[in-house]
């Protein structure tokens, strides 16, 4: 599979405009917005005007659930509040102690963790911009050998000029082969896996361009980037993110497996769905949560400024993905947290509006899955009153 229908994939029927208005089945009779609790959210009040319209939000969630298809949950955030949200029942890959992974059928619900897969990458984004705030990174300009003095013997001319800002992008230069499913043994994140160290394993790899040039996915970016933060902050990723992000959000349960000592940054991270909306509104706002500067707004907006393009339909900041969207006749840009399966964290600031969906389709990479799994944000985008 060639490195631009992988990037397809990923995105998904993201690719595809959104030109037709949804026919929603009639709303159910006890369709009600999300309630209050703890954990940070406010909810519109039954009388509150809100440009969401929620009887079309509850139609597209009854589709989905007799349609069978295996999406998880549905949770839209307008303003500021938490507008809409809808658990559903499907199956899920779920972490087991002898296994790896086993599937489930889970009926889920607001406490439940569900794995992000690759929107782990763009959580991991904001760690390295809260490193780099707090000085324990220097820059993004930083040499990635210099945190690798025991690789020494890998480097190279080529080599030395990979900087932290081209594992934010994707453009190492490295050979990679990531475009097969997760099942197939033709694929550099499953050797690097089995390989005694993952970043040697990384840095080992042949150059096929020069640094800074070509976006090619690369997961291998994120070992390093995981290895990276525990060098820079003497803890591993997910410690450090527990502490200086999801304590500040208010985010009190969550998983970020760890593989050979290093939190698994390229898509280990499981979190509540309410949660994923937080991290969206965290981007949305600025770096900020409740009055609270968690990541400087410079970072925010150097990661979400485009900076390679990546396929013919979006483009790349740092780990953060940047697409568009046909709406009522204009484009409407977007910005991306996307995984494996249907995971995805997107932002759009033009409506105020961050939608976060979870679903099942790991190893379905066909595109009927893809074309459902967007035109959930396709129907959201549709049941929002464009500004005025």
């Amino acid at each position: 599979m060639q490195r631009r229908q992988f990037m397809s994939l990923l995105g998904g029927a993201a690719l595809t405009p959104i030109t037709a208005t949804p026919v929603f089945a009639a709303a159910h009779a006890n369709c009600a917005g999300p309630v209050r609790r703890d954990g940070g959210w406010s909810v519109p009040s039954a009388s509150e005007d809100n440009d969401i319209n929620l009887a079309a939000l509850c139609g597209m969630a009854d589709r989905l659930e007799s349609s069978g298809a295996n999406i998880h949950a549905v949770l839209v955030a307008g303003h500021g509040r938490l507008a809409f949200e809808r658990y559903f029942k499907g199956s899920d890959e779920v972490p087991s102690r002898f296994f790896g992974v086993r599937v489930r059928d889970i009926s889920f619900d607001a406490d439940t963790l569900h794995n992000l897969k690759s929107c782990s990458k763009s959580v991991a984004s904001l760690v390295i911009g809260i490193a780099i705030d707090q000085g324990l990174i220097r820059s993004i300009d930083e040499p990635v050998f210099s945190f690798f003095p025991e690789l020494s013997d890998l480097r190279s001319p080529d080599k030395d000029r990979i900087l932290l800002s081209h594992l934010l992008t994707m453009s190492l230069g490295l050979k990679w082969v990531e475009a097969t499913p997760a099942t197939g043994d033709d694929n550099d994140e499953v050797r690097m896996r089995m390989a005694q160290h993952a970043c040697r394993y990384v840095l080992g790899l042949p150059v096929t361009a020069p640094a800074g040039e070509e976006f090619f996915y690369n997961t291998g970016a994120l070992a390093l980037l995981s290895a990276i933060i525990r060098k820079a902050t003497g803890r591993p990723l997910d410690e450090f993110a527990r502490s200086v992000l999801f304590d500040p959000l208010g985010i009190t349960e969550f998983e970020w497996s760890r593989f050979k000592g290093d939190s698994d940054a390229g898509g280990g991270l499981r979190l509540r769905p309410r949660d994923m909306a937080k991290i969206g509104w965290l981007v949305l706002a600025g770096g900020r949560w409740n009055d609270r500067q968690i990541v400087s707004k410079a970072w925010i907006e150097a990661s979400t400024t485009m900076k390679l393009k990546a396929n013919d339909y979006q483009s790349y900041g740092y780990l953060w993905w940047l697409g568009r969207s046909r709406l009522n006749g204009r484009m409407v840009p977007w910005i991306g947290a996307l995984g494996r399966g249907g995971q995805s964290i997107r932002i759009v600031p033009e409506l105020d509006l961050v939608v976060a969906v979870t679903a099942g389709y790991y190893q379905d990479y066909s595109p009927e899955a893809f074309k459902l799994q967007f035109g959930v944000f396709r129907d959201v985008l549709q049941a929002v009153s464009p500004p005025v």
